[in-house]
């Protein structure tokens, strides 16, 4: 009598099942990273062709990143400090101070990060009080990842003021003034500015997200593997 070994395909219907839903969530997922990645891609072009435009025009058209030379004054007094912002590997803030443009509305200016260790004592803010011309590009207000709780409470009294995410409806009624829906990024050049002044289009780049997506893919291939593998069953023979 001859005992022969013989492999069939037999996948169970758990296993099919399992692997087939967890399939399906890893290519949801790097279906969405390569959304996001042709998202961050039209930001980066958009930032590499932006044009220079006056303060004016770029935010009747609404062009973000266009670079921006605009007359007028610093408010030397009274700062935003938007807190939990990391440089570096050191925690600080970055620094938003109102600017009155001539004949414009106010708008704040990111003007970079200092450092912070010590919430109960405020770093010293630096700032020109005569006319300049500023240098920088229009952006977006920073978007928080996650708001937890209500908006700080701001105090006109009390300057600068300590923010965990910048609303701008209470900035505007600390300052008792207007303000654009829009910041300046101050530029690297500008000798009013502090550190981190390396402005991006996107915090991640397109590359990255386009990595991620290659990783969800893989494992989609890795369930199909999986399911192959056992599935074959080895039965026994005469």
């Amino acid at each position: 009598m001859v005992l022969k070994v013989i492999k069939s395909f037999r996948p169970s219907r758990l296993a099919t099942i399992v692997l087939f839903l967890l399939a399906c969530v890893f290519a949801t997922l790097g279906t969405w990273q390569e959304q996001r990645a042709m998202e961050k891609a039209e930001l980066e072009q958009q930032h590499q062709n932006a044009d220079a435009l006056s303060l004016k025009t770029a935010i009747a058209q609404e062009s973000r990143f266009a670079s921006i030379d605009v007359s007028g004054r610093y408010d030397p007094n009274r700062h935003i400090l938007l807190d939990n912002q990391i440089w570096k590997g050191r925690a600080g803030v970055y620094v938003f101070t109102p600017f009155y443009p001539n004949g414009g509305t106010a708008i704040l200016v990111n003007r970079g990060w200092l450092p912070l260790t010590d919430r109960t004592s405020m770093p010293q803010v630096p700032t020109p009080k005569h006319e300049i011309v500023l240098k920088g590009m229009l952006n977006t207000l920073p978007v928080p990842g996650r708001i937890l709780g209500s908006a700080d409470q701001l105090k006109q009294e009390k300057w600068p003021q300590l923010v965990t995410y910048l609303n701008l409806p209470d900035i505007s009624a600390s300052l008792g003034t207007p303000l654009e829906n829009w910041v300046i990024q101050l530029s690297k050049s500008e000798a009013d500015g502090f550190d981190g002044r390396e402005w991006k289009a996107v915090f991640l780049s397109s590359s990255r997200h386009k990595g991620y997506a290659f990783q969800w893919f893989a494992l989609v291939a890795a369930c199909f593997v999986m399911w192959i593998f056992i599935g074959f069953k080895k039965t026994t023979r005469k």
